[in-house]
């Protein structure tokens, strides 16, 4: 870097007094060199020429062109930009690009966004709309963070009746409207499996990525049983067909005699294949972990504050969050396979353009929808997740502290000196 700098000092001498042809020499020459392309070697130029003389080389800082540019956007839509992300629930910058308008209008009629208030006015407005994902994504950069703590997994196959489930992998045809449910436990466990803890039972439509979630006291089948039965008559449209991984709380008869009772379509993944299982378990991520965290909830209490979280969170997902879709492959410009996704959408605008809804359905739909409260929804979802934290938080650690103890002790005393010393 100080050799480019030098470079650039001494050919700027020569830039300052040549002609124009003589310029375009000197910064083909300039570019050769230092690899830099033309716009931002010629900023260099100019910035060695209004540069002190006798500056020290090694002080002289190279001017980053992108740093150097004047602020777009006003300090007012970046304060407001994450004021509406925090509100959204921390999504992505494509996906809040593509519902700004929606998140905008709703927090405006919760009197969340009131102009000549808070820094929010109709100029700052028009920015926000104005805003692509990656501006989005690179304001936000900074208020981004991640959790630590990391969970188990803890599905155990079920050979029970497996041959008599059809199977279902990756690859096989999206359905073509909603109703066809993959479902899937996530385990509230902390660092152990031991004992009894909180599982969620996660449903996601693959139509529309409508979501429904609940959680349970354990895998029990009548926990299961039960939850399967809330989901049906929770969920706004008919539920055809339900497809699980091969884990003993599914793969049993009293699920398989609840489904045949209904009249539901039951599969099954292969075992040890996640991808037959994609979209479930990103859900699980982005919805169950990136909610509900990684802590170890094996009380009442806890089970109710996290149905009152997933009720809120399902609400603000199904009806505010848009996803995308895969529709098909394509090939880029050197011949590699490549993903291609639809425009991002609700689940309740797929839900909507699918047709299966009567009108009095729709408007029931929209009805609700009107009365949510995206301000007061978002500021619930922190007040029970900061009361699940000082409920969970610190007896997870503690149990955590005491594995790694009980671990320690059982070492060799030869790889015990090893390790610590």
């Amino acid at each position: 870097m100080a050799t480019r700098v030098e470079i650039t000092k001494k050919y700027a001498a020569a830039y300052e007094a040549a002609s124009k042809k003589d310029k375009s020499k000197i910064l083909d020459q300039l570019v050769e060199v230092t690899g830099w392309n033309r716009d931002h070697a010629r900023q260099q130029l100019r910035r060695r020429l209004t540069q002190p003389r006798g500056r020290a080389t090694a002080t002289v800082a190279v001017i980053d062109r992108r740093k150097s540019r004047g602020r777009k956007y006003s300090y007012d839509a970046i304060k407001v930009l994450q004021h509406v992300w925090a509100t959204a629930g921390g999504i992505c910058g494509k996906y809040l690009a593509a519902s700004m308008a929606d998140w905008i209008q709703a927090m405006e009629a919760a009197g969340a966004l009131v102009p000549g208030q808070d820094r929010y006015s109709r100029q700052v407005r028009t920015e926000l709309l104005a805003m692509s994902a990656a501006t989005i994504d690179r304001y936000l950069a900074p208020a981004k963070a991640r959790d630590p703590i990391r969970g188990k997994s803890a599905t155990k196959p079920g050979k029970l009746l497996r041959n008599s489930i059809s199977v279902r992998k990756a690859g096989d045809e999206i359905e073509a409207e909603p109703g066809f449910f993959e479902v899937d436990t996530v385990a509230h466990c902390g660092p152990t499996l031991k004992g009894e803890f909180a599982r969620t039972v996660n449903f996601t439509d693959m139509h529309t990525g409508w979501v429904f979630t609940r959680a349970i006291r354990n895998n029990a089948m009548v926990n299961i049983v039960a939850a399967f039965e809330e989901f049906i008559t929770t969920v706004p449209f008919m539920v055809t067909g339900i497809d699980s991984d091969n884990g003993s709380e599914f793969i049993n008869h009293q699920v398989l005699g609840w489904s045949a009772e209904r009249k539901i379509f039951y599969t099954r993944s292969r075992p040890y294949q996640k991808n037959d299982q994609a979209t479930i378990e990103s859900k699980n991520n982005h919805l169950v972990r990136r909610y509900g965290f990684y802590y170890r909830y094996d009380t009442a209490i806890q089970r109710e504050l996290l149905n009152r979280l997933w009720d809120l969170v399902c609400d603000r997902l199904n009806y505010f969050t848009p996803t995308t879709k895969p529709t098909g492959y394509t090939a880029d410009a050197i011949g590699r396979r490549r993903r291609v996704y639809d425009k991002p959408r609700t689940p309740y605008q797929r839900l909507f353009d699918a047709g299966v809804l009567n009108p009095a359905q729709q408007q029931e739909l929209a009805t609700y929808k009107a009365s949510l409260n995206v301000v007061e929804i978002a500021a619930e979802i922190d007040t029970i997740q900061q009361r699940l934290i000082a409920l969970a938080a610190i007896p997870t650690r503690r149990l955590e502290r005491e594995l790694e103890d009980q671990a320690a002790r059982a070492m060799p005393e030869a790889d015990w000196i090893k390790l610590y010393g």
